[in-house]
């Protein structure tokens, strides 16, 4: 997996953390750095435990599926994408909480990182170097989330399902792109 392909993973598992994130930004008054850090470092830490978690439960699989495995891969990512693709068309609006403290951002943290955990299985299969992958989806989702307080304090919800729409869009180009390279039907 090359380096662009990493960085669009990485974005694409960062819109439903980016997406939370502007709802926070919508409901905190006065926006501070300290503030946009904290909802950053509880999606980035998330971002970066579930891939890894993801990566060493199907590294213990992974010898009896090998063959399989861009099959699987595929199918993972095309989920994920297509669930996201789902919410970013369902008009439920998430409603906005402005509390920063563990028991609100604990289940949020969570519920945005489950698809990244699915995505660690399939870097098992792909023999991804994991500590730089999941190093660079937390500080991209650090990054990302950081913005998104800012962008949803400044601009509202009004970009949060096309946030989505394009990260879905993108995972499942990527399960594409990785199955046709695996049958020798793509070659880059």
């Amino acid at each position: 997996m090359n380096l662009l392909e990493l960085f669009l993973i990485a974005v694409s598992l960062s819109m439903d953390a980016f997406a939370v994130s502007i709802c926070k930004g919508l409901s905190i008054r006065k926006i501070s750095l300290q503030k946009a850090l904290i909802v950053g470092l509880y999606f980035g830490i998330f971002q970066s435990v579930m891939p890894l978690l993801g990566y060493l439960l199907g590294r213990q699989f992974a010898g009896l599926i090998t063959a399989y495995d861009h099959w699987i891969t595929f199918v993972l990512l095309f989920v994920i994408g297509a669930n996201m693709i789902r919410e970013s068309r369902s008009g439920d609006d998430e409603e906005a909480d402005a509390s920063l403290s563990p028991r609100a951002m604990l289940p949020l943290a969570v519920a945005t990182s489950i698809d990244a955990l699915a995505v660690g299985v399939s870097f098992a299969f792909l023999k991804v170097r994991i500590v730089p992958a999941v190093t660079f989806i937390g500080v991209t989702t650090l990054i990302l989330s950081m913005f998104g307080v800012k962008i949803g304090n400044v601009f509202g919800m009004r970009y949060k399902s096309r946030a989505e729409l394009a990260g879905g869009v993108v995972l499942i180009l990527i399960g594409l792109k990785i199955l046709l390279e695996h049958t020798g039907i793509l070659t880059f």
